[in-house]
């Protein structure tokens, strides 16, 4: 059977991004997947520059709609260094999502090594009633074609 070809690449890059792997969490009926890929045209390994790419689906899988406030990441490298990264919403929106309601967005991150890991939570809010909590954001591996060998 011959591949199938697309004619919009948004389609292509969605159903690329659909096989890989995927890092899971629920907390409180908040759903969080994450699938990461390389950014080679990104890259430049000589200048000790690596770069990925994520795409994030929340989904509210409870019966209050939720909004999203702020998110909260660490970024570790491969020595060990922690960034942490907070700020207002995703993306530069801060979505509502109704019971059944998902929302997905796509970032990315660089590091100065090889490989990685990302991990953090969502501050939301339920409305109305105000109740706030925290989503916890699956930890994902963020692996490069650089990183050096492993033996299992």
């Amino acid at each position: 059977m011959p591949p199938k070809l697309f004619e919009d690449p948004e389609e292509a890059l969605n159903e690329a991004i659909a096989s890989l792997p995927a890092y899971e969490a629920t907390t409180e009926d908040v759903r969080v997947v994450v699938r990461v890929f390389w950014l080679d045209d990104q890259s430049q390994p000589d200048e000790h520059s690596y770069c990925w790419g994520y795409r994030v689906r929340i989904e509210n899988h409870g019966h209050a709609t939720v909004h999203l406030l702020e998110r909260a990441w660490e970024i570790i490298d491969a020595n060990g260094d922690v960034e942490r990264v907070r700020g207002d919403g995703v993306v530069g929106e801060q979505p509502v999502l109704a019971p059944g309601g998902g929302f997905e967005y796509t970032s990315g991150a660089s590091l100065d090594t090889p490989s990685g890991i990302m991990r953090g939570f969502y501050h939301m809010v339920e409305e109305p009633g105000g109740r706030q909590f925290k989503v916890r954001i699956p930890a994902f591996s963020l692996d490069s074609p650089y990183q050096p060998g492993v033996v299992h």
